[in-house]
């Protein structure tokens, strides 16, 4: 066990138990919505992982401590601080351990401390990629060299829409990490259920996904999974009303000249903008979905 990390005690029982356990990030409290929605949402992504049999693990860094399931204190205290809370990739944690300082997780670092933590399915809105103009930017999201390296199965939306969809997957390829669409051939595209690209593997099930996950560990591959499951059908936008919000927002970040880690959310805040609110809305629907789907995933995962 990392001398830094604090597992939570029914987290911790649950692991010791084989009994089924998801973790979630906390930059969307932090970062993806105002309180007290990113609070309410928060809770609610946890209860619906509760309803479907699994304990739910809240990650982030408080106080210098790796944190493995949070208190709803600690969420409601993330929640209030919002944006004072750095938002922590794999290269930040040093220098916020030592400093003992707050951190709200990435896709990176919540695979990062889930692995310490010996929990094996995580749910998440969508995954960092390739940006728009990264052959010249070379703005490379630190979550694909991740899940290159941490054997955690993630399930996520795809991911996010305004990232360079077919050049993060032939990242993922490089990096030898299965793309697997849930009841889907095609890579959906967050907001909406599909992005014309093709995925490795189709699974049905969240037995199959569960079965994959176990073969994947006992043929010793390194890597992480990515599942991509596409947003319900009652809330995916309209692709090419998505389109044109991107690449305007696009279009002003370039002009304001933001880049490196204030890319995301700044394009993100962007769409919500410009969408009257309606992309957070769908955000918010395609995180549940991703939630029940990895307690599901781990339910099953369990028994095997």
């Amino acid at each position: 066990m990392n001398q830094y990390l604090d597992v939570n005690p029914e987290v911790a029982q649950a692991i010791a138990q084989g009994k089924p356990v998801v973790a979630l990030e906390s930059t969307i409290i932090s970062h993806g919505m105002p309180y007290p929605q990113n609070v309410e949402t928060a809770l609610a992504v946890e209860k619906m992982i509760r309803e479907n049999g699994a304990v739910p693990a809240t990650i982030a860094i408080l106080g210098g401590r790796l944190k493995a399931g949070l208190t709803e204190e600690e969420i409601e205290y993330l929640g209030k601080r919002g944006q004072e809370v750095t938002k922590a990739s794999r290269r930040d944690l040093s220098a916020l351990v030592a400093y003992g300082a707050d951190g709200a997780t990435t896709v990176t670092t919540t695979m990062m401390i889930a692995r310490m933590a010996g929990i094996k399915i995580f749910a998440t809105g969508g995954i960092g990629g390739v940006h728009r103009g990264a052959e010249t930017t070379m703005d490379i999201s630190a979550d694909l060299e991740e899940l290159g390296q941490t054997d955690v199965m993630v399930v996520c939306a795809g991911a996010k829409a305004i990232l360079d969809l077919p050049l993060t997957l032939e990242y993922l390829e490089t990096r030898g990490v299965p793309v697997l669409g849930y009841q889907t051939k095609e890579l959906p595209a967050f907001y909406t259920r599909t992005s014309g690209l093709s995925v490795d593997y189709q699974v049905d099930s969240p037995e199959e996904l569960a079965k994959i996950l176990k073969t994947h560990q006992a043929l010793g591959l390194k890597s992480g999974i990515l599942v991509t499951n596409p947003i319900p059908e009652a809330f995916s936008m309209d692709a090419d009303r998505m389109n044109t919000v991107i690449d305007q927002a696009i279009a002003e970040a370039q002009e304001k000249g933001i880049h490196g880690k204030e890319t995301t959310p700044f394009l993100l805040a962007k769409v919500k903008e410009i969408t009257g609110g309606d992309s957070l809305d769908a955000n918010i629907r395609l995180v549940f979905n991703n939630a029940q789907l990895a307690a599901q995933t781990a339910v099953a995962y369990s028994k095997l």
